[in-house]
């Protein structure tokens, strides 16, 4: 019969006696160093001589506060023990493996390997979430699109790309992890045997999971790529109209001011020294110059470049 060991934050003391075997250095460095920063350490299986270790990281979109954090969760497997150490992030919160371990508890007859199986299931479902989660983001993002200011828009776009960028460098280690096990490329080396046939293929069902994550995350890149896309096309257009509208009130007062400068001139001087009379201003003057105005107006209507 195997049981499930499950830590949160241990201590040096804690984790010795909760090892069922002496593990190597750097493993060991690994299970007593805090979570980090982002994705790392890098997702990882690895199969010694009686114990497999494992580092998963989850990734978590806090959507009211528009981020995404990572959950870290190191895995010590053995015949008779499997030992998970919960890491608390500096802004977020632990792994909960509560419900799986509840199922494991119950039935006495699971193998490590079907517990370890368990816990990659909550994992690959928890991927599948966020990338629903990121997809609302995205959907979110295109509403606003005609709403919001461009700099909101362009903050929400960055973040968003950053995300997805971080997500799937920590997915695709976790997928190409998990493809081991069902490879049959990593188990312990002393003899015995942790992943049974059985527990292999439901290995891959977890793969599967995973696959579909991965392919839910390229859709969820075309899909932000789209509303970048015409985020642009939009600021263009919106640019394009302010032109149109500054041409068309410049090619109105054209002919104002060319008219203004004509009969702004002295005639007294330029015609043999005769003085036009006073009419002259107000009727070609402002009457041609208003006519012009609504002449030109009435054709931009009339071609619909207003």
């Amino acid at each position: 019969m195997a049981e499930w060991i499950d830590l949160l934050d241990p201590t040096k003391a804690e984790l010795d006696a909760a090892l069922p075997v002496a593990v190597h250095d750097r493993a060991l460095q690994l299970l007593c160093a805090p979570a980090r920063h982002d994705d790392e350490p890098r997702p990882r299986l690895e199969g010694h001589q009686d114990y497999v270790f494992g580092v998963i990281l989850v990734p978590v979109c806090i959507r009211e506060e528009d981020r995404v954090f990572y959950q870290e969760v190191d895995v010590v497997a053995t015949r008779e023990r499997l030992v998970t150490v919960r890491k608390t992030p500096e802004r977020g919160f632990p792994f909960d493996p509560s419900d799986v371990v509840a199922v494991a508890s119950t039935d006495p007859a699971l193998s490590t390997g079907e517990m370890a199986q368990l816990l990659a299931d909550l994992v690959a479902e928890d991927y599948l979430n966020l990338v629903d989660a990121l997809n609302d983001e995205i959907d979110e993002l295109e509403d606003g699109v005609e709403r919001w200011p461009a700099s909101q828009i362009r903050d929400r776009i960055s973040r968003l790309r950053h995300d997805l960028l971080h997500v799937r460098r920590t997915l695709a280690p976790t997928r190409d992890a998990i493809r081991r096990i069902v490879d049959r490329r990593i188990d312990l080396t002393d003899g015995h045997e942790l992943f049974t046939r059985d527990v292999e293929i439901a290995f891959g069902d977890v793969y599967d999971k995973l696959l579909r994550a991965t392919d839910g995350l390229d859709l969820s890149r075309d899909l932000l790529a789209s509303a970048r896309d015409y985020h642009q096309a939009k600021i263009a257009n919106d640019q394009n109209e302010v032109m149109k509208r500054l041409a068309v009130i410049a090619t109105i007062f054209l002919p104002l001011a060319f008219l203004t400068g004509f009969f702004g001139q002295n005639f007294t001087y330029l015609v043999n020294g005769i003085e036009p009379p006073q009419w002259t201003f107000w009727v070609l003057g402002v009457g041609l110059e208003i006519g012009a105005a609504i002449g030109l107006f009435a054709l931009m209507k009339a071609r619909r470049w207003l």
